[in-house]
């Protein structure tokens, strides 16, 4: 190969790389520079895909550079970032060898400057407000006398013994299920959340597989900071009291703050203390109350008695009640009266039927054709057609002839008519 050829590689003492091989050494250069870093920015292009992970730019004024956040870190997020918030994140250092890019894998998320908590409690609060879940109408009471109340807290904490101590001093009828979940710090919000959908697959499991009657169900814990609250303002603990099937009340022991978990919980106990006086009756008190009702019974029921009492006697100085017989005689003595009356209007009406069925048999007997008989007449039908003679003109020589009496039939045949002075004769019987 020639000395002045262009493509002849240039002699170097130094061992040629690929771009793969240099990459792979950048990346372990740059990966194991910066295992963790703490980077301040500007959030732009954010996106938070179907899968689930979080892809963003952090910049500022003279530079940008891509980052993302796994799922895994994503729902433990304890607000909703966009574009433009400032923000404070941890993270280490990725280079993508196919491309030879880097980004930061961000671990932790903050909103930078003063106020940025409520700020994301701010945006949170009118998001979850617009879908209805903080609505007065939804509120449900909570049972009068709870059997079974259900407690989603740390089980060390202070909020327990506070309850417990509370309820037991107020009413021992109720059984308390102790749901264990942490309250503060990473991933709390996803064990509340988790502990009330417990509860609510306990109440529904027959009796057989353990399941067991949940009136209430308390959330809560005792007072602190508003960062180690934080957890109760996270939309998973949020949607999950919405979602609880069992009446939820919020014990938050914070009485200046109202959180999220607060807002949505059908009724809100400043401190577990309260909760267990929201819950739960008081005996002494229920007890009062009875023996005051008892009281106010008895002397309505003594009230009754005296009423009942005084028209008893009133009644007792009546003369039908002194002597109940004598209505009873004078009833018997007017249904004999009546029995009477009936007697004798039947006899008339019955003599008032039979004159006038005679008047009525009378006249029968005056139109009928036998009765005329009887008087001398006689009744003439011709034999042929057994029509009746009316008129001597219907006739015609040679007709035979009935004749019916009131005694006896004969029979005749026609010789001759004669109808006003005009004669026919059979000429036969001549």
């Amino acid at each position: 190969m020639a000395a002045n050829d262009p493509f002849s590689p240039a002699p170097t003492s130094e061992p040629v790389l690929s771009v793969w091989g240099l990459t792979l050494l950048l990346k372990e250069l740059v990966e194991g520079a910066f295992p963790s870093v703490w980077v301040a920015g500007e959030i732009s292009n954010w996106s938070r895909p179907q899968s689930g992970h979080c892809y963003l730019t952090l910049k500022d004024d003279q530079a940008q550079i891509k980052a993302v956040i796994w799922r895994n870190t994503a729902a433990r997020l304890r607000f909703e970032p966009y574009d433009g918030l400032e923000v404070i994140c941890r993270g280490h250092l990725d280079l993508y060898a196919p491309r030879g890019t880097y980004q930061i894998v961000v671990e932790e998320l903050h909103p930078k400057g003063e106020g940025a908590l409520e700020l994301a409690f701010r945006r949170l609060k009118e998001k979850l407000a617009a879908e209805g879940l903080f609505s007065p109408d939804r509120k449900r009471p909570l049972p009068w006398i709870p059997r079974q109340i259900a407690f989603v807290t740390s089980p060390s904490g202070a909020a327990v013994r506070d309850f417990l101590q509370v309820l037991r001093r107020r009413w021992i009828g109720a059984s308390v299920l102790i749901i264990p979940a942490r309250v503060q710090g990473s991933g709390a919000a996803q064990e509340i959340a988790s502990g009330i959908e417990l509860a609510n697959q306990i109440a529904e499991l027959p009796p057989g597989a353990g399941g067991r009657p949940i009136d209430v169900l308390v959330v809560g814990r005792g007072g602190g900071s508003l960062e180690d609250l934080w957890c109760f303002n996270e939309e998973t603990v949020v949607r999950a009291i919405y979602a609880s099937r069992i009446p939820v009340v919020s014990a938050v022991g914070h009485e200046i703050d109202v959180t999220l978990s607060d807002l949505v919980a059908d009724v809100r106990a400043l401190t577990p203390s309260e909760a267990a006086e929201r819950v739960a009756p008081d005996a002494g008190e229920l007890r009062s109350a009875l023996d005051e009702r008892r009281q106010r019974l008895r002397d309505a029921l003594r009230r009754q008695a005296a009423v009942a009492r005084r028209r008893l006697d009133q009644l007792a100085d009546r003369r039908w009640y002194r002597r109940p017989f004598d209505r009873l005689l004078g009833l018997s003595e007017q249904l004999d009266q009546l029995q009477g009356r009936a007697y004798r209007a039947a006899r008339r009406e019955l003599s008032l039927a039979r004159e006038l069925l005679r008047n009525q048999a009378g006249r029968i007997e005056a139109l009928s054709p036998l009765g005329v008989l009887a008087r001398g007449y006689t009744l003439t039908t011709r034999m042929d057609d057994q029509r009746i003679v009316r008129w001597a003109s219907e006739l015609a020589v040679g007709d035979r002839l009935s004749t019916r009496y009131a005694e006896g039939i004969s029979v005749s045949r026609v010789e001759a008519i004669e109808t006003e002075g005009v004669a026919r004769i059979d000429n036969h019987a001549s």
